[in-house]
């Protein structure tokens, strides 16, 4: 990763991060001081599933105005409750915000952006809180005049959303979600609008060691423009180069 530098993977998106007011994204794993236990392991072994970033992470991220991430997904605990305190301790140190989590420690982000009040809410299925609480956070939020978007780490891996997945999206945008982004299946998914609201199913990958082929490495980064209280979303598609680097395809 540090052959070339050790930012060289945002070098050919950086510019194109910069241009916007917030960039949020989902950090799939704690950052930690511990040695990786997945480097060089066998694909598909236990401890290739067992992620750590190292220390500079968090101000890669904030150079690359990457200013707000997702900590709910099924990789933030693989260093238990240690991992995640490290991991709030140096987002803070280099100014990244953060919401979600695991079970009982997902907080919820509020921003002003551009004068539009928007809380991003967490729904992580696989070690967090139910999506009845997820609902009533919603619902809490709207009651204070927010926006809501709703970051999700959901569904299976490689396949389309199955129907706990959408039975879920519905809940959420019953309950007067704005906008719904998934994460976890590491495949572009389809998107749909239920309502008003805007679901994506997954975005694919957009920083992963995965290139067997087209669908793991290519991603969907999504363009959120919010105009008197409506939402109009670009998407630019991305590629997942050999060389670590993730680039855009569409400009």
């Amino acid at each position: 990763m540090y052959e070339n530098g050790e930012d060289y993977v945002f070098s050919c998106i950086s510019g194109f991060l910069k241009e916007a007011d917030l960039v949020v994204g989902n950090l799939e794993g704690p950052i930690t001081e511990n040695a990786s236990v997945s480097l060089f392991t066998t694909p598909g072994s236990d401890n290739n599933y067992v992620f750590t970033f190292p220390t500079n992470v968090a101000k890669l991220l904030a150079k690359n105005n990457i200013k707000l991430v997702n900590l709910g997904n099924n990789h933030i605990n693989n260093f238990g409750k240690e991992g995640i305190s490290s991991t709030k301790k140096y987002l803070d140190e280099a100014g990244v915000d953060y919401f979600g989590g695991a079970a009982g420690d997902e907080s919820v982000y509020r921003a002003k952006i551009g004068g539009i009040k928007v809380s991003f809410i967490s729904y992580n299925e696989f070690d967090g809180d139910s999506a009845s609480k997820v609902v009533q956070k919603i619902d809490d939020e709207k009651s204070k005049g927010q926006m809501v978007f709703v970051y999700t780490h959901w569904g299976d891996e490689y396949i389309l959303p199955p129907v706990r997945v959408k039975n879920y999206a519905k809940m959420f945008a019953q309950a007067g979600a704005d906008l719904v982004i998934g994460s976890h299946p590491h495949v572009i998914l389809p998107s749909e609008k239920i309502g008003e609201t805007i679901i994506y199913y997954s975005l694919g990958n957009f920083i992963f060691d995965q290139y067997w082929n087209k669908n793991v490495s290519t991603g969907l980064v999504l363009e959120v423009v919010i105009k008197r209280g409506e939402i109009n979303i670009i998407e630019h598609k991305v590629s997942l180069n050999r060389d670590g680097r993730t680039c855009l395809v569409d400009l």
